[in-house]
């Protein structure tokens, strides 16, 4: 039995000691170092690691969680009656309450999934080295003023999650990464982009310099940006950040919205929310990707499914408390950590690609806005109405014309996400594949 596995079984142990008439309990262990340059020199290093543990206690239809950072005998006894104690007070939530047994996992293989990197744990100067060819290449750039940030990263993370109906398991996963913020112009005439890169093994990982070259060539293509004109134009969601626009149906279909009632999707399930001939597929066990687990946060497996099928939706997110409240079956969606229940959450999600490239999605789209960068948001859950800051370029006779940036695009999900044309330029090594998108007749507030 591995360490966390133990400390989940104590913690069990100890919430039937002290009362509960069911628990579950997580254990995590991880450890993490980054290291920022500024210059060719250390500006900061950065070193973590910990156990963190977390207890939830049922009476009924009552539960509390309690998590603590501190996994000594005396500590694990505290949080359990403190966990017991609260739930003895809770509010009565019908809803809750463990897996069955034979909802359970009972089995899964993780050499499939390869989430974990075996090489050795890099050192600190094998990252400041990474960090500081990163910022090199993007400083020898012509043009390039000053490098912001660079920074490289390491992580590796296990957890264990255990449950009074039998339920036991565990998984790591590891990460390496490569950050570069670059810097054209000065003063009000200043703009910047980036480019970084995040995988679970090193080997996979582009060189420093090529992500230190991609952030000055983005930041530089920036250079002289000004406002675009108003008016009603599409939109082509560049995809470094078409993800997001999913991102906003994926949330309007997860079972606490909709729950709820407070979701735009809520009257939606089996109807047309994206274009004929779109699915939208969630698959927790791609192999080497961020988002793969075996089992989800109550012990149930995990399985591809579609959430959209030929432009359809099929359903909503689900954990086991909002499928109960729905009077539908979990989806294995249930995330969490130490110290909050489960709630339900996505793993990897793909949609399917079109057959034009960026660039020919440009040319069709004919007048109107490139979509690079978004900042702020004001979404309306409920009925869909969105706004938000953008930044990008202008594109004329399907040719970008000049950068843009003070500007603002607004819609309805519901209308937008109806007619979107996807191109083929995803890349299908990260957990969201998507890729870029083009939308019609946004409002663009510009000049």
């Amino acid at each position: 039995m591995t360490k966390l596995a133990k400390l989940t079984e104590q913690m069990l142990q100890a919430a039937k000691a002290a009362g509960a008439e069911s628990a579950d309990a997580i254990a995590t262990e991880g450890r993490s170092l980054s290291i920022d340059v500024r210059e060719g020199a250390l500006e900061h290093a950065e070193r973590a690691e910990g156990v963190e543990i977390g207890l939830r206690a049922l009476i009924g239809q009552r539960q509390a969680c309690v998590a603590a950072s501190d996994a000594s005998a005396s500590t694990i006894t505290e949080i359990a009656d403190r966990a017991v104690a609260m739930a003895r007070i809770a509010p009565e939530d019908p809803h809750i309450g463990l897996a069955q047994p034979d909802q359970l996992a009972t089995s899964w293989d993780l050499d499939a999934l390869d989430l974990v990197d075996d090489s050795p744990e890099p050192m600190p100067a094998h990252l400041q080295d990474a960090a500081t060819r990163a910022e090199a290449t993007a400083l020898g750039v012509k043009g390039i003023s000053k490098v912001e940030s660079a920074a490289a990263s390491f992580s590796r993370t296990e957890m264990h999650l255990a449950a009074t109906n039998g339920f036991s398991g565990g998984y790591a996963r590891s990460s390496h990464g490569v950050y570069c913020v670059a810097i054209t112009g000065d003063g009000t005439e200043m703009e910047r982009d980036y480019a970084g890169e995040g995988r679970i093994y090193a080997a996979d990982l582009p060189t420093p310099e090529d992500i230190g070259a991609l952030a000055a060539d983005r930041t530089l293509a920036r250079k002289g940006a000004k406002k675009p004109p108003t008016g009603a134009y599409p939109v082509v969601y560049d995809e470094r950040i078409s993800s997001g626009l999913i991102g906003h149906l994926l949330a309007a279909a997860n079972g606490s919205m909709i729950a709820r009632g407070s979701s735009w999707l809520r009257d939606k399930n089996g109807e047309q929310v994206l274009p004929k001939g779109l699915d939208l597929t969630e698959d927790p066990h791609r192999a080497r990707v961020s988002g793969s687990k075996p089992f989800d946060a109550e012990g149930l497996p995990t399985r591809a499914r579609k959430i959209v099928e030929d432009g359809v939706l099929q359903g909503w997110t689900l954990d086991l408390a909002t499928a109960r409240q729905l009077g539908l079956s979990s989806t294995a969606s249930a995330g969490r950590g130490p110290s909050a229940p489960p709630s339900p959450g996505l793993t990897n999600v793909a949609l399917t690609q079109g057959t034009l490239s960026r660039d020919a999605l440009l040319a069709e789209m004919g007048t109107g806005l490139l979509v690079t960068s978004l900042i702020g948001s004001s979404i309306n859950p409920t009925t869909g109405d969105y706004s938000r800051g953008a930044s990008g370029f202008w594109v004329e006779n399907g040719q970008i014309a000049y950068p843009v940036n003070e500007c603002t695009i607004a819609g309805n999900l519901h209308q937008m996400l109806s007619g979107i044309t996807p191109a083929n330029d995803a890349r299908t090594y990260l957990s969201r594949i998507v890729p870029s998108l083009l939308v019609e007749g946004l409002t663009i507030a510009g000049e």
